[in-house]
């Protein structure tokens, strides 16, 4: 006989936390440098694929919203395809692949830069406007569980670290 067990979800102050190890059913590790490694990685992972079920209905990847987002930051300016590599977070990503579809959902622009034909002008459409509004609203949800989780003071304190680990 199956019996359905019912478990209650308890909101903020109540937080369960995995443990990487538990997490990774890892008994332990060489050191705490190791650990934060693999800690980084695998929490890394976890918001890429968070972002990623997030996106799917929108029928892109991060690094599409990426270059929405870099576009938004410029607008009205338009802004070279090298100028959107050299900001971008992913920057192992195929740039020209992005845009093409970003422009074959009409949510980028591109054409010849006046001063410089050799130059590509891009710039984010009324249209990549909307949707990336629809996207951040739809990513704040994901916010909201981060906010549950770490205060602003830690949530500060964590940045402040990653930038320190990256010197």
């Amino acid at each position: 006989m199956f019996v359905e067990k019912s478990y209650r979800v308890f909101a903020f102050p109540y937080i369960c936390i995995m443990k990487i190890e538990k997490v990774i059913k890892q008994p332990g590790f060489l050191d705490d440098y190791q650990k934060v490694i693999v800690n980084l990685i695998y929490t890394g992972n976890w918001l890429r694929d968070e972002q990623i079920s997030l996106l799917k209905p929108y029928g892109i990847l991060p690094q599409h919203f990426n270059v929405l987002r870099i576009l938004k930051g410029s607008h009205p300016r338009p802004v070279s395809p090298g100028s959107i590599k050299e900001v971008m977070i992913d920057k192992a990503s195929d740039l020209t692949r992005l845009l093409d579809k970003l422009e074959q959902k009409k949510w980028v622009n591109r054409k010849l830069c006046r001063t410089n034909r050799r130059k590509m002008d891009v710039t984010i459409s009324k249209e990549g406007m909307a949707v990336l509004e629809r996207m951040n609203a739809d990513l704040h949800h994901f916010t909201n569980k981060i906010e549950d989780r770490l205060s602003v003071k830690e949530a500060a304190g964590l940045s402040r670290l990653l930038d320190k680990l990256r010197g």
